[in-house]
């Protein structure tokens, strides 16, 4: 069954010394360092479903520290009003228009949301045409019938792209595909495009009043992904689809669907990607005899292709008794795992109505048969958003389990398997997102008891205990729907309901450092940066300093310095306020590396000296070479460092004829 509503890294100069001629030339080898992290405050965007294309559902966010997250309240400044019932998850988008925030909502009622992040006034609102009825529908559950799948946000093009359901009449049904500028609201040249009148797969045609577009879609390399499945109440010849626009020619998009009548790839995680394949999953088929697209993990390649090589599907061995049974594999979307240290470390993590997880090995799914490995999870079918997340301990992925969350970790091996790891109950039927700290540290699991106590729960990725038991009755929502989803930015945790948008703020605290600067090192004249990361309540304001005074200008989190001059080396920290207090990083040590000069040479028997004026900071270190003809360069034991004076570095052992020397400083 197609459940698809809210239920359902230089090369030296070379330097040659001649012991009798006392000649020399001299280079130097400059080493370069780059510290990555993650600078809190810098720009964040939520562009689609659970955060990024694989669906993991982590955001990573300094603020929501464990200790911190016990105490979110909801936001009531913020009033996020908008029109209608929502199936989809809210996006989150910076640089809007005067420079401000917005997050978009979408309603099954058609309309098209940007409200301000800051406090939830409308930025923009569009109305794409009236939404269908229950009522003119064939069968289905939701009234009216409009945009329900999670739209997609190209940054490149600033554009939002998303499927409505539209009647022109009253009793026509037609899908639109559109995209907009996501500043302003105004519909791009090109679109949309009406998908029955512009998409077949060979004889087989996409009929819009049988069909619901329920599931996430995704932008890849300048294309639009966009699935499409059945209603509930499994009506007319619907079938499993993957639509793929190309933004440059939109109007003339291509298509993979099933071969046989249902397979409706209608999860609300929708469509996923790894960065270079596309993966559906697919629910029940009707009256196949021979498997023909249903209960099944499909890879798609660019443009919607399918190879039907059985490296490019899976699909379990009691497929026909899954169509019977209307245990669909497609309640669920694919959801892209790497295991370090796994054989096979590339997955794909397939759930199934069943209660059965099933990890397959992503480079060759399989065909029919059975997976890598395979576990029985839950009595209930699961039919929801799976997230996953690592911490020092593994590999978890979280499932909503009925009214509860179940965690299991996928433990390395040669077949990888899972092994259950704890289950919490968040009091509704909310799919699960993660925040961390970092990625790996302070992970907090996030439920919503959507259509239950509609409140918030975060539990321990590790252990599942509890980390925020909901808050109180003011905490509490309205209209949240079963499968949805919330998302995180900027210290705060918004939530889409019926009419409203929700936000969710952690209790307000200092700054407290989270990422220290580190040494640096660069050549004269070149580019160098320090990056530091602070959590607290915001705004945060950020002011550099060399020594003890201010660096014009260097108000971010990160300090970047272009055609460095020795005048620039020492100590840099960064001060971090806000409103309720200021912290300060460790200093970091700027290294100003220029190449040596040489001031003297002396041979003395076996002994070369070569004497040359040094910085304060770099260390030193003197090299030889016996032939430039295929030079294997032999460090000397002897490391010194810069001085600011001059220093001496020695060969005692300088036997032959004629040795090649550099010095190098690091």
């Amino acid at each position: 069954m197609h459940h698809n509503d809210a239920n359902g890294h230089g090369h030296l100069p070379r330097v040659k010394t001649r012991p009798r001629s006392g000649f020399l030339k001299l280079g130097t080898q400059l080493f370069f360092a780059l510290l990555l992290g993650y600078a809190a405050q810098a720009d964040v965007n939520v562009t689609q479903h659970h955060n990024h294309a694989t669906r993991d559902g982590l955001y990573i966010d300094p603020a929501f520290t464990t200790n911190a997250a016990a105490g979110l309240t909801r936001d009531t400044t913020f009033s996020g009003r908008i029109n209608g019932a929502v199936y989809a998850q809210p996006l989150y988008i910076e640089g809007g228009p005067g420079g401000r925030a917005v997050i978009i909502a979408v309603t099954s009622s058609n309309y098209v949301y940007a409200l301000d992040a800051a406090d939830g006034s409308v930025v923009w609102e569009l109305n794409v045409g009236s939404p269908v009825a229950l009522s003119t529908q064939p069968c289905g559950n939701i009234n009216p019938l409009g945009i329900i799948g999670t739209p997609v946000v190209d940054l490149d093009s600033r554009s939002l792209f998303f499927d409505a359901c539209v009647t022109p009449d009253g009793s026509t049904t037609k899908h639109m595909v559109y995209s907009v500028n996501v500043d302003t609201g105004g519909t791009n040249s090109g679109w949309p495009v009406d998908v029955a009148a512009s998409v077949s797969f060979g004889a087989t045609k996409l009929i819009p009043n049988v069909h619901n577009e329920r599931g996430a879609m995704v932008f890849l390399n300048g294309t639009l992904y966009v699935p499409y499945g059945g209603k509930y109440g499994d009506c007319g010849a619907y079938h499993g689809w993957l639509v793929a626009f190309p933004t440059n020619n939109p109007s003339a998009p291509t298509a993979w669907a099933t071969a046989a009548t249902g397979g409706g790839s209608w999860s609300c995680g929708g469509v996923t990607t790894d960065g270079t394949d596309l993966f559906i999953a697919t629910g029940n088929t009707f009256g196949a005899s021979t498997w023909s697209g249903g209960e099944a993990i499909i890879r798609l390649h660019q443009g919607a292709s399918f190879s039907g090589s059985t490296a490019d599907y899976w699909t379990p061995s009691n497929w026909k008794q899954l169509d019977t049974s209307d245990l669909d594999l497609g309640g669920s979307g694919p959801l892209p795992v790497d295991v370090p240290g796994a054989t096979p470390s590339q997955l794909v993590l397939a759930l199934g109505k069943d209660g059965n997880g099933y990890l397959l090995n992503r480079a060759n799914l399989g065909g029919v048969g059975a997976p890598l490995s395979q576990l029985h999870l839950s009595t209930t079918s699961i039919i929801q958003a799976a997230a996953t997340y690592r911490t020092a301990r593994g590999t978890y992925v979280v499932f909503m389990d009925g009214s509860d969350l179940t965690s299991f970790l996928i433990t390395p091996g040669n077949p990888p398997t899972m092994s259950v790891a704890w289950s919490a109950s968040q009091n509704g039927h909310g799919s699960p997102f993660v925040t961390s700290t970092d990625g790996t540290n302070n992970v907090i699991v996030w439920g919503i008891g959507c259509e239950g106590d509609q409140k918030l729960h975060g539990f321990d990725g590790d252990t599942g205990n509890v980390v925020f038991s909901g808050g109180t009755l003011a905490d509490a929502m309205s209209g949240t729907r079963h499968m949805n989803t919330a998302i995180v930015a900027q210290g705060r945790i918004f939530v889409a309901a019926d009419n409203e948008v929700y936000a969710f703020t952690l209790p307000p605290s200092p700054p407290v450092i989270t990422v220290q600067p580190t040494n640096q090192t660069v050549a004269v004249g070149g580019q160098v940066q320090f990056l530091a990361a602070a959590s607290g309540t915001a705004p945060l304001s950020y002011q550099w300093f060399f020594e003890t005074n201010a660096v014009s200008g260097a108000t971010n989190a990160t300090l970047t310095l272009t055609n460095v001059q020795l005048a620039q080396a020492g100590p840099y920290a960064l001060v971090v306020s806000n409103q309720l207090g200021g912290a300060t990083t460790s200093s970091a040590r700027l290294a100003v590396l220029k190449a040596p000069v040489i001031s003297k040479v002396s041979l003395n028997g076996t002994t070369i000296s070569v004497t040359f004026d040094s910085l304060l900071g770099p260390h030193y270190l003197l090299e030889y070479t016996d032939s430039l003809a295929a030079p294997v360069w032999t460090s000397l034991t002897q490391i010194v460092s810069g001085s600011g004076a001059p220093l001496t570095l020695t060969d005692t052992n300088a036997v032959p004829a004629a040795r090649f020397y550099r010095v190098r400083s690091f």
